[in-house]
């Protein structure tokens, strides 16, 4: 009995699951049979309403930058004769894979003038870069495909893959014919078309930049390197300072000197201000000294007297890759008081381990790394805490003309994960990170950055 019954539990889960696979099938089999090819579309035949031929699709026209999550056909070009014309979307009764059928025997045509938001998307999107934000990588679009969307036909995804590229050099009943085995859902692309289009300055990019300001710095970085250079220009413009910032702090130095001389000076300077002291130094060294002082002119003056200090140091020392950034304190204070003054440089979390203690001449007196501050409580005294840790003897420090490699060895002696650089008078001057200390020891392993795990 049981055996029968344990029979006819498999046999219903395996009836389940095949009707679930025919039920996707046929759903796969509809949406396919739905989806039109741009390229296959292109050349092909418009008829009117009687079935006669009045011209040949040359593109097809869609509002890529306005608020719609799938962007809407607006009309198409067709040739009729040498001329090229433009017939609204509204005159178009459907849209299928061998052509266009009219929904009247008379045809208004008109000469196309770009409006805010539309693009080309044969001229100005396929074979062109896009960004997958899913997929965290730079692709081309071999093909775009259209579907029936509420009496609507709207751009519903991007075909990335080789058999596509095949399909569009073989005979036109092959280029027709979709084939979606590579499709991005066009809600996951940030396209380029704004870059290759002559339309108005007042075309942006809406869904797809939000989608890239969640993208990690690390994974914006390696897309600018891929990018060609008017499409990393463009994807910088659509970021915030700020968070561009960050993606330069994690590029290739060779990459990014490249990007500092494509940028207009002006932004260029922006974004090394926004850059944290170490990395704008190192950014800022790989340039020509004339290219240098371009960008330094264009900064704030504080900046970028910071940033010359910190240039007189050579490279491969400690004070050529330190940050100028310490969160500092008195011995008096109480750690709930440091605590809210670590809250207040939240932005920079990445440069700060330790907080550093001082006399009331600026002298070093200890530097108490965050997780002891974490642990203690709010009423503790810092004095206290720079006693405890006196136990396992005092901060080690380097000089600014400390060689990395021999900072190196103090680092792993002490088992920290920055070093203090101080003057001959034990005034602090900045910090050295270990990663800074590693991407120099190790250039040919590239960037490594232990800021990568922490974001």
């Amino acid at each position: 009995m049981a055996t029968t019954t344990l029979f006819s539990s498999a046999t219903a889960r395996l009836r389940d699951r095949t009707v679930e696979a025919e039920r996707r099938t046929t759903v796969t089999k509809a949406v396919r049979s739905s989806l039109v090819s741009l390229a296959g579309l292109v050349g092909g035949p418009v008829t009117n309403q009687a079935g006669e031929e009045v011209g040949r699709v040359v593109d097809v026209v869609a509002r890529l930058y306005g608020p719609e999550p799938y962007p809407p056909v607006t009309g198409l070009i067709i040739r009729i004769g040498r001329r090229r014309a433009f017939i609204a979307a509204t005159t178009v009764e459907r849209i299928h894979t061998s052509g266009v059928r009219l929904r009247t025997s008379r045809v208004d045509l008109r000469d196309f003038n770009r409006r805010p938001g539309e693009v080309l998307l044969a001229r100005d999107v396929m074979d062109h870069q896009l960004v997958d934000v899913d997929g965290v990588q730079v692709t081309r679009a071999a093909d775009l495909y259209l579907a029936p969307l509420a009496a609507r036909t709207v751009l519903v995804g991007v075909d990335v893959s080789l058999p596509t590229l095949l399909r569009r050099l073989g005979p036109r009943r092959w280029q027709i014919r979709p084939t979606p085995d590579g499709v991005l859902d066009w809600q996951s692309v940030a396209p380029f078309g704004e870059q290759a289009t002559h339309g108005p300055a007042e075309v942006r990019l809406r869904a797809s930049r939000s989608a890239l300001h969640r993208l990690r710095p690390a994974d914006l970085a390696d897309i600018l390197e891929d990018l060609g250079r008017h499409e990393r220009q463009q994807l910088l413009g659509w970021l915030e300072p700020e968070h561009a910032a960050d993606a330069l702090e994690e590029m290739e130095p060779a990459e990014l000197e490249n990007l500092l001389r494509e940028a207009p000076p002006e932004h260029a300077a922006r974004l090394v201000d926004e850059m944290e002291p170490d990395e704008a130094a190192d950014a800022l060294r790989d340039l020509n000294p004339g290219e240098r002082e371009n960008l330094l002119a264009r900064m704030p003056e504080p900046e970028a007297a910071e940033l010359r200090s910190l240039l007189t140091h050579r490279e491969g020392t400690a004070g050529g890759a330190m940050t100028t950034l310490l969160v500092t304190t008195r011995s008096a204070r109480t750690v709930g008081e440091v605590r809210a003054e670590l809250a207040a440089q939240a932005e920079h979390r990445t440069d700060i381990d330790a907080v550093t203690v001082l006399d009331d001449d600026g002298v070093l007196v200890g530097d108490i790394p965050l997780f002891d501050l974490a642990v203690a409580e709010d009423t503790t005294v810092v004095a206290d805490l720079v006693a405890w840790r006196a136990q396992f003897g005092p901060p080690v420090t380097v000089r600014p003309d400390t060689r990395l490699a021999e900072a190196a060895h103090h680092l792993v002696a002490a088992r920290a994960t920055s070093l203090l650089v101080v003057d001959d008078t034990d005034r602090p001057l900045g910090r050295v990170l270990a990663d800074d200390i590693l991407d120099s020891l190790l250039p040919e392993r590239g960037r490594l950055h232990f800021r990568r795990l922490l974001k």
